[in-house]
């Protein structure tokens, strides 16, 4: 039973329930007379461009270093904020696109009341009882069809009355007849900003349909379909006949039946979603209940409900799905579900871990395509990128800084110390390019987008500054945390991070090893190599902690949502149990010391966690801190709470649980590095190992049973399980059966389908 249900209504916007195709987003509160749904559409960026470099940084920046280095913190943080400062400050917001209003008539004293989003068709259905009649709802928002269509219909006496309109706070400029049965809301995002509209279309069985003012009404139906889209001058280019667009998206909706459009969607669905399977135990007592029930019994501190990780995973996978297809925009902070004109942190892409994080289960749950919008929004960050490096820091190559919007801005953003002025973001984004490559091995993709890496690692050769025998970052902060230096003062500006270092050591790493991949010798390459060397390693202080800052310094906020120190341990390899268990037991302190502080304290944080105690191979640790993202950080409709509302969370727990169960790199496969108690049996179908391999793995008691792995080409891999180690050559398209031969030896062997066998 892989849904989300209620027994009643939504009665704030974080118990309605998320439809998304990638484009377009609705959150459906289920309300049986007076439904709002809230829509969105991906490019509702308000304004135009701006070019927001400021001017006065490159001849600010040597007096900024100077004082950095002298520890004169304050004063380069006060020159920071006026010479480094975006100007204005701040970039351009996410907004809502409005809502469809729906009243319904006749309806009164409903009985028998149901709502559920089911995970394995992605649509959502409502029923309950009026009298002697049955009402179903059905909704959904179809890839294939590019549209949201809601499904009314009855069984009994009482037929479907309402009346239809759309809604943007007044932040539009009209609303018309569209067609015979339609309407069109459209208007302008402001100053340079695209131009947007809206439309909603009425089918009915039975009954009649007309347009009286803005609105759609509908009387005495036995059936009604409901179709709506939008779309924006962003994709269609300016001055588009935006309602002619809508208006035969709509007329090609309206020649298919309502089971045509399930079908074609689940299809499309379908496809992705059931890549990947996950099991644990038995469903329990706990399992039978209403999804907010669930967590309500979980914030009390009942544990008993295990099954809840494997809904939380699976809607981890549906979200992904429904807000990052490719053609699409990357999901924002909320993904593509954002109610606010004004949202928190403008529901941008922020670069300093969350637009990441939402990446995070991609690759390993086998949905490489929705990683693809990132990795093309990368390259919609290079020009500005270039320009923002030589105007503000006079290097080459491209730089951002902690956000970005839909325009790939790349200048600083805000004025807030702890942030604003570091200058990783596209560092950091761009080994996404190579994490898909080590999942895919696509030469052809990493050919592509090698340039931009090397453009990414570029500025830095120029940026960096030597100090103490190494190259270091400066200024840059480590997101977005503040230090306490001796004397007592505080501050975030400072040079050579850690999380710098560790960032710049895999770009590096990545950049060289994609050149020997393209058979690449030249000057940069070597330039590159050089700079390596002279990143300083990851350290521990004298208390056995991972190093955050160049210095030993005490934390102002030790419980920090934010553990930027420990990127090296995850999403980097750089830091691991077997291979460098110095660093690992370092980590493992530096999380403890986070949590006993108050770490955690943010959805997406706890999220981190769980994935920094799954590459520790920390299994009781990992589902600890799992349940106390249940406990903390979930609202009743299963999204992330920071708080508010952001996605990232949601994705951070799904690659944590497939972390916890498998992991890989490119020398090896961990088979169960972190598989709770909890989950005694269970099984994984489906997940993606790097060098394009698939694994689906079974244990019983906690103790592996069996697992099947294939690979797509001829590979040299390790298999790990527990201190069980063994190197194999795997032949491609061939599936191979791993069991437990005894304590210390894995059974290897290749597996032949009994059919198969029986034919040979």
């Amino acid at each position: 039973m892989e849904k989300l249900w209620y027994g009643e209504p939504a009665k704030i916007w974080e118990e309605a329930l998320p439809l998304g195709n990638g484009r377009l987003g609705a959150m459906v509160s289920g309300n049986v007379i007076n439904e709002s749904i809230g829509v969105n559409e991906e490019s509702i960026w308000y304004g135009g461009p701006m070019d927001r470099n400021n001017e006065d940084a490159k001849e600010a920046l040597p007096k900024v270093r100077k004082l950095i280095f002298e520890g004169k913190i304050a004063e380069a943080e006060s020159l920071l904020a006026t010479s480094f400062t975006g100007t204005p400050e701040a970039m351009r917001p996410y907004q809502s696109l409005g809502s469809i209003e729906l009243r319904f008539k006749d309806l009164y004293e409903p009985r028998n009341y149901y709502r559920e989003l089911d995970l394995e068709d992605a649509v959502y259905k409502q029923n309950f009882t009026v009298e002697d009649t049955r009402f179903v709802r059905m909704m959904l928002i179809s890839r294939p069809d590019d549209a949201m269509v809601m499904y009314f219909k009855t069984e009994g006496v009482v037929k479907v009355s309402l009346n239809a309109f759309l809604r943007r706070d007044r932040f539009f400029d009209g609303v018309k007849k569209s067609g015979e049965n339609g309407i069109y809301l459209y208007g302008n995002l402001g100053k340079g900003g695209f131009d947007f509209g809206m439309s909603l279309s009425a089918k009915t069985v039975g009954g009649t349909v007309k347009v009286v003012g803005e609105q759609i009404e509908i009387e005495d139906a036995t059936e009604v379909m409901l179709i709506f889209t939008a779309a924006s001058t962003y994709r269609l280019g300016e001055g588009a006949d935006i309602e002619a667009h809508n208006r035969e998206i709509i007329k090609k909706v309206e020649a298919k039946t309502f089971s045509m459009i399930v079908k074609d969607h689940i299809e499309d669905y379908q496809n992705l979603f059931n890549r990947v399977t996950f099991e644990i135990g038995e469903w329990t007592s706990a399992s039978a209940l209403p999804t907010n029930e669930r967590v309500k019994r979980v914030m009390q501190g009942k544990r008993g409900d295990i099954s809840l990780s494997k809904l939380f995973f699976d809607y981890g996978r549906y979200l992904l799905i429904s807000c990052s297809r490719p053609g699409d925009l990357p999901a924002n902070l909320q993904g593509i579900w954002n109610k606010d004109m004004t949202p928190p942190w403008d529901s941008k892409y922020t670069v300093n871990i969350n637009a990441q994080m939402n990446y995070w289960p991609a690759e390993v749950c086998n949905l490489s395509e929705c990683h693809e919008p990132l990795l093309e929004f990368i390259k919609k960050l290079v020009p500005n990128g270039r320009k923002t490096a030589k105007e503000m820091y006079g290097c080459r190559g491209f730089v951002c800084h902690h956000n970005t919007d839909i325009y790939g801005d790349t200048a600083p953003q805000d004025m807030y110390i702890p942030a604003t002025y570091w200058v990783m973001g596209a560092a950091w984004l761009c080994t996404h390019i190579w994490t898909h490559y080590e999942y895919t091995l696509d030469e052809e993709f990493l050919k592509e987008y090698f340039p931009i890496m090397r453009e990414a690692a570029e500025f830095f050769l120029d940026y960096l500054v030597e100090h103490k025998g190494y190259l270091v970052t400066c200024p840059s902060v480590s997101p977005e945390n503040t230090f306490i230096l001796p004397n007592g003062q505080t501050g975030s500006n400072i040079y050579g991070v850690t999380m710098d270092n560790q960032i710049l050591r895999d770009l590096f790493t990545q950049c060289i090893e994609s050149a020997k991949i393209l058979n690449v010798e030249d000057e940069l390459n070597e330039q590159i190599k050089k700079a390596l060397k002279a990143i300083k390693p990851t350290e521990i202080g004298l208390n056995g902690y991972i190093l955050e800052w160049p210095e030993d310094y005490e934390e102002a906020e030790p419980g920090h949502r934010h553990i930027s120190h420990l990127y090296g341990l995850y999403p980097s390899d750089q830091i691991s149990v077997d291979k460098t268990p110095d660093l690992a037991r370092a980590a493992k302190l530096t999380l403890e010391r986070r949590l006993a502080k108050g770490g955690g304290h943010t959805g997406w944080s706890r999220a981190w966690i769980i994935n920094h105690y799954a590459k520790l191979w920390e299994g009781e640790k990992a589902y600890d801190n799992l349940v106390k993202l249940f406990e903390m950080s979930v609202y009743p409709n299963l999204f992330d709470k920071h708080p508010p509302f952001q996605i990232d969370g949601n994705f951070g727990v799904t690659a944590g649980i497939a972390n916890m169960i498998v992991q890989s790199d490119f020398d090896r496969i961990v088979l169960l590095p972190a598989c709770p108690k909890a989950w005694k049996e269970g099984s994984m179908t489906g997940l993606k190992t790097k060098k394009t391999g698939t694994i689906d793995i079974y244990w019983e008691n906690n103790k592996l049973t069996e697992a099947y792995l294939s690979f797509e080409k001829d590979i040299d891999m390790g298999i790990r399980y527990k201190d069980i180690c063994q190197d194999m050559h795997f032949e491609a398209n061939k599936t191979y059966l791993i069991t437990l031969a005894n304590a210390s030896t894995l059974d290897i062997s290749e597996y032949v389908e009994e059919d198969d066998a029986n034919e040979s």
